[in-house]
């Protein structure tokens, strides 16, 4: 019966945890504040609480739970409504090279030292500050640059070049299944798709990928059941 508490407390906990992660949104890793990476913790331990209650309440972690997840919505709305408490919560972006310029002062606010930030320059592939406009301290704690301009790439736009505007591809067959709404948004119908794959000779059974490109141009990729195994990498 204790083993079946656990059971029952553990489904509970995942699907009160699910809920109301999905109420808080989807964030990678990466766009976390530290009031997110803290909050996303606690709600974590209160549902590891909810999971491995043998005695007392369950009711108690979920409300615990609740309370919280509500608070951090209620900041959420709040932060949006207003810059100052965005910039309460989630921080400012602070400036550490400028035009020549390293700002000490930020730095220290940033708790980062020099060196840190110049391994986070020589990763992101600026080997030398002259080449560097600015660096800028984002509120998730990543690091934008900006070249100075005779140091960017060159874009088509400096050669008086206007590439025409490409659409992303369309998935139209993913592992066996058509995608008929897909295939609708191409402006193609069964029929097409069907003499598209007579003329690879290939069923939609047979394809693990068939993808549709602005320019109406069909590709088509078969499933391989063979496995590759020659190391083209060692």
């Amino acid at each position: 019966m204790e083993y079946l508490s656990v059971i029952l407390a553990a489904f509970g906990s995942f699907a009160t945890l699910f809920l109301f992660t999905r109420l808080t949104g989807n964030r990678q890793m990466s766009q976390l504040s530290m009031f997110d990476y803290i909050s996303g913790i606690t709600i974590g331990s209160i549902a590891a609480e909810m999971a491995t209650t043998l005695e007392g309440s369950f009711m108690k972690p979920l409300i615990a739970l609740a309370v919280y997840t509500l608070m951090t919505l209620l900041l959420y709305f709040v932060a949006a409504k207003s810059q100052k408490i965005r910039r309460l919560v989630n921080g400012e972006a602070l400036i550490l090279f400028y035009d020549g310029n390293l700002y000490f002062a930020n730095f220290k606010k940033a708790k980062i030292e020099l060196s840190e930030f110049l391994t986070q320059c020589r990763n992101s592939g600026y080997f030398d500050l002259n080449k560097l406009q600015a660096a800028i301290l984002e509120s998730n704690g990543k690091i934008s640059f900006l070249q100075k301009p005779e140091y960017r790439p060159v874009e088509p736009k400096d050669l008086n070049i206007y590439p025409k505007i490409e659409k992303p591809l369309v998935n139209i067959i993913l592992d066996g299944e058509i995608l008929h709404d897909n295939l609708e948004y191409t402006g193609n119908d069964l029929a097409w798709l069907e003499r598209k794959l007579a003329e690879k000779n290939i069923s939609a059974s047979e394809v693990f990928l068939a993808t549709c490109d602005y320019n109406n141009e069909f590709s088509v990729y078969p499933k391989n059941i063979k496995p590759m195994t020659r190391d083209m990498f060692e």
